[in-house]
């Protein structure tokens, strides 16, 4: 499979997942509205959530997924079986042991993050109740990060990429069965949750036996490849750990804004993950295996070169995506979430907080494109110290901002926060000769930027047209924001192709049938 195809399927099946993602929102806004029961079911979906990306996803596979392919390159499915075993045997218990201890603490941990929440009568008790039903669900989606690890190293991306489809299936079929608002619908999206974590481990652990390797939950033993992987993923983790500290100063700030804030923000943010979800980590995940199998080869050459072209592909992605939600971020939410409870005003303020949040998408992206470039080579002290340093700057920086521009100032800090990493990032790549912007690149992006800019101008001016479609029911709202993105995308696709800002062959080939020959993607890129 080729890194143009890889991408296709990340992406394509992790669309199938946020448009679901986006249809719960939109039964779920209209049911709940911005309220204390939004908000306090928004604190448990993040914490699990929070923990998942520090245990189980980014830090973890940073490392797994390098020595995993290794391991299988040198000593076949049987090597990486063995890897896998250990390590499956070491992390269950390690999982389990964290969930019991915050189900445990988790009225003193969440007084230490929304204690404000205790202001409104019963808004406090109810954030831990559907707290405690939530968090188990790291332990199942922590597993399902390792399984997805194999199966992606082993170039199997479908099955992980449409595994977080099932927790919105079940989140829907929770709001669809409990439609009458407050805490007893929020009672059932909290067991949906757990339940969507079950389903997605079932459906990636048969996955991975179908793909020959045979997993077992063993008795834990520190053996050399587990501290290896230990040695690895420890300074991800405080890398990672960095950044979901910044989400716990997130979720901090916002319970201090009043009723509603932190659910505008998360539904702001929602529409933010979409290209980053998409593109950044379809990118992220297709290269790292690549990238590790040719530095393993001393092929540095080669690596640098699939860098650069997943770099085109993101700047190519993620630009249009930027223009659209920036310039026509009201229309966007006002036909996504108002209606029922979640009123004009409310939608008037997540599209503010979106136009800015969406300024550093690029960055966003940019950085899942880079990192592999650090990790591949077994560093991740790099990213953390440089995650260490934005975090302590974005967090003076909301102390300083927020009496001034209140709710806006925490997606302020957040894009500014993203560029500083990602040029950070690019930088020490360049300095250190692993990484640089060829000049064919340059060009091409700067090729993309013109349609970007022609794009956003149409955007812009199409917005009066259609203003009594943004003012009228759901369903004229939502085909005019169809009409606007459509509109928009032919003029960007359309100039990109015209002055040679898309790459016409790499764009065939996500149209051309798999042949034989064809060469492998750490070949081909």
């Amino acid at each position: 499979m080729n890194l143009i195809k890889a991408i296709g399927t990340i992406g394509g099946l992790t669309m199938v997942s946020r448009v679901l993602g986006f249809a719960r929102d939109m039964v779920g806004s209209r049911v709940l509205g911005a309220s204390h029961s939004n908000d306090a079911f928004n604190v448990a979906f993040t914490l699990p959530n929070i923990f998942r990306r520090l245990f189980g996803e980014g830090a973890f596979a940073s490392g797994f997924v390098p020595l995993f392919s290794r391991r299988l390159a040198s000593g076949g499915h049987g090597d990486a079986q063995r890897f896998s075993n250990e390590i499956l045997a070491v992390f269950m218990p390690t999982l389990l042991v964290v969930t019991v201890l915050f189900e445990i603490a988790m009225p003193a941990f969440l007084w230490l993050i929304v204690s404000d929440y205790a202001e409104t009568p019963g808004k406090f008790e109810l954030a831990v109740e559907l707290t405690r039903w939530t968090f188990p669900y790291l332990v199942f989606i922590s597993l399902v990060a390792l399984l997805s690890g194999v199966l992606n190293s082993l170039t199997r991306f479908a099955v992980a990429a449409f595994a977080p489809a099932l927790l919105n299936v079940a989140l829907i079929v929770s709001l669809l069965l409990f439609p009458m608002g407050g805490p007893e619908t929020v009672r059932a999206m909290a067991i949906a949750v757990l339940a969507g974590g079950m389903f997605q481990f079932a459906l990636c652990w048969i996955a991975v036996r179908k793909a020959g390797i045979r997993l077992h939950f063993g008795r834990p033993r520190l053996t050399p490849a587990v501290k290896e992987l230990i040695i690895l993923i420890v300074p991800a983790t405080l890398a990672a750990g960095v950044y979901q500290i910044s989400q716990l100063f997130y979720t901090f700030f916002s319970s201090r804004l009043g009723e509603g804030a932190l659910t505008n923000l998360a539904y702001a943010d929602r529409l933010n993950q979409l290209p980053l979800s998409i593109i950044g980590t379809a990118l992220g995940t297709a290269i790292l295996p690549t990238i590790s199998r040719a530095i393993e080869r001393k092929a540095d050459a080669q690596a640098a070169n699939i860098q650069a072209r997943a770099f085109d592909l993101a700047m190519l992605l993620t630009l249009p995506a930027t223009l659209a939600l920036a310039v026509a971020s009201g229309p966007i939410i006002a036909a996504l979430f108002q209606g029922g409870r979640y009123t004009a005003e409310d939608a008037a303020i997540t599209g503010s907080i979106l136009a800015i949040l969406v300024t550093g998408l690029p960055a966003y992206v940019l950085v899942k494109v880079l990192t592999p470039g650090f990790y591949a080579r077994k560093d991740v002290k790099t990213p953390v110290r440089i995650a260490i340093g934005v975090l302590v700057a974005s967090v003076g920086a909301n102390f300083a901002l927020i009496p001034w521009i209140g709710i806006y100032s925490l997606a302020t800090v957040t894009s500014a926060g993203a560029w500083v990493n990602m040029l950070l990032l690019l930088t020490i790549l360049a300095a250190r000769g692993h990484f640089s912007l060829p000049g064919w690149l340059i060009g091409r992006v700067a090729r993309q930027l013109l349609a970007a800019a022609a794009m956003g101008a149409v955007l812009w001016f199409l917005q009066q047209p259609l203003a009594d479609f943004f003012a009228a029911s759901a369903g004229r709202r939502i085909v005019a924001v169809g009409a606007l993105v459509g509109a928009g995308a032919v003029v960007y696709f359309g100039l990109a192709w015209a002055i040679g800002g898309i790459a016409k062959d790499d764009f065939k080939a996500l149209f051309r049938r798999a042949r034989p020959e064809e060469a492998p993607i750490e070949e081909g890129a």
